[in-house]
């Protein structure tokens, strides 16, 4: 029998729309990477030539930083899934454009840069309108269950979407990237369906409100609200400071020597955990104590990167990532559950946008402390300096943030 919120065909529909959406993305992430490195090597050493393989990503977080209150802003003002649909045709788009790249016997590097940067334009303004569009399509008291099965369609593309990306990329770059225009078409395809559907999917605005006030109000009312505010940066800190991921090859090729198959190993260990404590949390949510789950998960996502940084053996180490992993799920289910059912509806595009912005900061800032730390300090050094960071932010932010470390019941806020 299907979990209840499936019996809601709008949620299904978004549901199997973002699966695809991710499965996507992170096909065409493996396939530039590879793409770039591979064209990058015909004319420069293998360290230049990862810095801009690096200068991919940050084409697309850059828009996704500018971009990022407009985006909310706009998530607040027009209808979601028109917005959805929008950005899932320009994904579409980049993707034929990244497919007609790969064709050519020789491309420069610029023009892959460029539609990056509109791939990424096309994140900016879907992240918060796909946010913000889910308590309009399940009861309020299914909003947990829904929250859940909705972080784990993105950690099933997080699986899927290299493996497939890897074994696309070895046959042909122009057939993965084909296949990930196609997949972001079906998606696509999938957001026309849940236009047509009679739902209302945005608050009514003040009339003739401007965007730099209500960007300003956005601002104000998660400053005001010290709970949401908490979890989301307690979440940016916690993954600043204690993520790992940057600091796994070299874990399993200098440390655990294991070598590439142990790194595939480790990387996967994260992200079994993290899946099955998503779907356990989709099954059977939590409902109470929330600001102490949220807090206790960050601690044990600490203890856990300081357990991997100091183990020497590969079963303890991938338990160590499989245990944070879970951490990370319960953190994440918390966060969400908190930002969804704390912030009206109103202005859940712009909040959803700041807290977008926290976790893209959190995963591309971390990567590049981990890398600085491990300058500094070497690479044990670095991920026990992670977990200590990780154990100290928890602490601090339970002292900074006592309404989100008193907080029980997930209640919804009041609909607008």
């Amino acid at each position: 029998m299907l979990p209840s919120v499936f019996r809601h065909s709008a949620f299904t529909t978004l549901w199997l729309g973002r699966i695809l959406t991710n499965i996507a993305t992170l096909i065409q992430s493996v396939t530039i990477g590879w793409l770039v490195y591979t064209l990058a090597r015909q004319t420069h050493d293998e360290q230049y030539s990862m810095f801009l393989v690096g200068m991919v990503g940050l084409a697309q977080f850059t828009p996704m930083f500018l971009l990022a209150l407009l985006a909310g802003e706009t998530a607040d003002r027009y209808d979601r899934r028109l917005i959805l649909l929008c950005c899932g045709l320009l994904q579409s788009a980049c993707a034929a454009a990244f497919s007609l790249l790969a064709m050519q016997p020789s491309v420069s590097l610029g023009p892959i840069f460029l539609v990056a940067g509109f791939f990424g334009i096309a994140r900016a303004f879907g992240s918060p309108a796909l946010f913000a569009v889910l308590p309009a399509l399940v009861p309020r008291e299914e909003l947990p269950r829904a929250i859940a099965f909705n972080t784990l369609s993105v950690q099933v593309g997080t699986i899927a979407g290299p493996w497939a990306g890897g074994l696309l990329c070895a046959s042909s770059p122009v057939l993965a990237t084909g296949s990930s225009c196609l997949l972001y078409l079906v998606a696509t395809l999938a957001w026309c369906l849940l236009l047509r559907m009679p739902i209302k999917t945005r608050a009514a605005q003040p009339a003739g409100a401007s965007r730099l006030t209500m960007i300003h109000e956005g601002l104000r009312h998660l400053w005001g609200s010290k709970v949401v505010l908490g979890a989301i940066s307690l979440d940016l800190f916690a993954v600043l400071l204690g993520g790992v991921t940057a600091l796994l090859p070299a874990y399993a090729k200098d440390v655990l020597h294991i070598g590439p198959e142990g790194f595939g190993n480790l990387r996967s260990a994260f992200a079994m955990g993290a899946g099955a404590t998503t779907l356990t949390l989709a099954l059977w949510p939590l409902r109470r104590h929330a600001g102490k789950w949220m807090l206790g998960s960050v601690a044990l996502y600490g203890v856990a990167t300081l357990f991997f940084a100091l183990s020497r053996q590969t079963g303890w180490s991938m338990l160590a990532l499989g245990v944070a992993g879970c951490a990370d799920s319960v953190s994440v289910f918390m966060r969400q559950n908190l930002v969804q059912l704390l912030t009206p509806d109103t202005m859940r595009g712009r909040v959803a946008a700041v807290s977008g912005l926290f976790i893209s900061a959190s995963n591309e800032l971390g990567e590049f402390e981990s890398g600085v730390a491990a300058r500094l300090l070497g690479i044990i050094g670095s991920a026990v300096f992670g977990g200590v960071g990780s154990l100290l932010v928890t602490a601090l932010w339970a002292r900074l943030f006592p309404a989100l470390r008193t907080t029980d019941h997930l209640a919804p806020a009041d609909r607008q």
